[in-house]
């Protein structure tokens, strides 16, 4: 089969598989599942890009994501002005000095390279300098972080945020975790594959720490609910006479068809981002800056020997992919219309996305977006496929049967199960994914 026969076959049996949730569950539940496909897709494509395009292996998946997800609430919650004037301006006084004692340790460290001839005494000072301005620094936040969670903890004890609209976060959550990569890749984008792998999931456990811990920031684990929505409001649209009117002659409730325009609402605006991706994506991996990068992913040596600089192209690629992460981040948290910390699981949800880049096909942008479609739906409907499989199989039982209630009970389970056997399947008949990369 050709390759855009096989990409057309895909993309049209995960249509039809989307087609029979709506008409045997709902098609509120089938474009909710499209919903959290694309986004899923959006992810895949970011660690597409870094390990399918330059071969660094990011398990720091969900670190991003959870930044992307934090400049929501930053970006379009409004400010809460008792907290601020609790302790607000004293908060970002430390932030200053924080500020002032890493450019300090920055500044010292460079000009002190040339001291060959004592490194203990660089090391102290170096050790010093941090010391105390961190020192410093708790002494000036720690009264203001006390004060800002002091005020209403039950609804606010936080800052709040700008008061934007929320489109403008996927924007800033893009950027900001495009910037933590560019700190992250420069400390350890210099260790071998592995290193680098547990080095990314471990950042990525240190920041959903901060987030779930630091209650100034976004209330921590008390989560952030009511974010703006960059669409209407189901019940504004139950007031409208062209809603009515089309959930009459579509013999839907007032009440279904309202949710089923938000969802499609929601699904314009996150295919558009989807394709705008895409495209840049296949441009870059079409030009000579993607036969580049397949060239350090195919031999580091050799691509370096002819004058490629390694590490920087290395760093540009790891920005990149973490910057989509964070864009996808924001988009989930806009979706959800909550910020919940607890629920970025970075060993369960990195897995999961490294799955969809497997099974969609690495290297290969169409893969990793059908991928996402697959892992993700099969991921949401394993649970109910399974035990409408259970009941089928165990319908001979009589009601009061042990084994029968307890494989019913273990009916979540076969998710896990599911994820399993599609991997087994495709690593065994298509060990480079269900759409391979293209060689060139």
């Amino acid at each position: 089969m050709t390759s855009p026969m096989r990409i057309i076959t895909v993309f049209f049996g995960m249509a039809i598989l989307l087609a029979f949730v709506g008409i045997n569950q709902s098609w509120n539940v089938a474009f909710s599942i499209l919903n959290l496909c694309v986004i899923s897709a959006i992810m895949a494509l970011g660690v597409n890009i870094q390990w399918g395009y330059a071969g660094l292996v990011n398990f720091g998946v969900m670190g991003f994501v959870a930044v992307g997800g934090l400049a929501g609430v930053i970006v379009s919650m409004p400010p809460v002005e008792a907290a601020w004037a609790a302790g607000g301006t004293q908060l970002m006084g430390g932030f200053a000095i924080m500020g002032l004692v890493i450019a300090a340790a920055t500044i010292f460290w460079k000009k002190t390279q040339h001291w060959k001839d004592r490194p203990r005494k660089r090391y102290l000072i170096m050790a010093l300098i941090i010391i105390l301005g961190y020192a410093f620094y708790r002494y000036i936040a720690d009264p203001a972080i006390d004060a800002i969670e002091a005020v209403e903890p039950a609804k606010t004890g936080y800052l709040g945020g700008l008061g934007l609209h929320i489109l403008f976060s996927w924007i800033v959550g893009a950027i900001a975790a495009g910037l933590i990569a560019m700190l992250i890749g420069r400390i350890a984008l210099g260790l071998r594959s592995d290193y680098l792998a547990i080095a990314t999931l471990g950042i990525s456990e240190i920041i959903i720490y901060v987030i779930k811990n630091e209650d100034w920031m976004a209330r921590g684990v008390k989560n952030v609910n009511g974010l703006p929505r960059p669409v209407p409001y189901e019940l504004d649209l139950q007031e409208e006479q062209w809603v009515n009117s089309l959930a009459e002659s579509m013999s839907f409730s007032v009440i279904n068809a309202s949710s089923l325009i938000v969802k499609l609402a929601y699904l314009s605006l996150f295919v558009a981002v989807l394709i705008i991706l895409f495209i840049m994506a296949e441009k870059a991996l079409k030009s000579p800056w993607g036969r580049m990068m397949r060239a350090i992913r195919d031999n580091e040596v050799a691509a370096a020997a002819m004058g490629k600089d390694v590490k920087n192209r290395h760093l540009q690629i790891f920005i990149i992919g973490s910057a989509i992460l964070g864009l996808a981040g924001a988009m989930l948290t806009t979706l959800d219309g909550q910020f919940t910390p607890a629920s970025y699981q970075p060993l369960r949800y990195t897995f999961l996305i490294w799955v969809m880049v497997i099974v969609g096909g690495s290297g290969n942008n169409y893969g990793s977006i059908i991928g996402g479609f697959i892992i993700w739906f099969f991921w949401i409907e394993a649970e109910p496929l399974g035990l409408w499989l259970i009941e089928l199989l165990t319908s001979g039982m009589s009601a009061d049967s042990a084994l029968k209630a307890h494989l019913l009970e273990s009916a979540a389970h076969t998710r896990l199960m599911t994820m399993g056997l599609i991997m087994m399947l495709v690593l065994r008949f298509a060990p480079k994914g269900l759409i391979p990369e293209a060689k060139r």
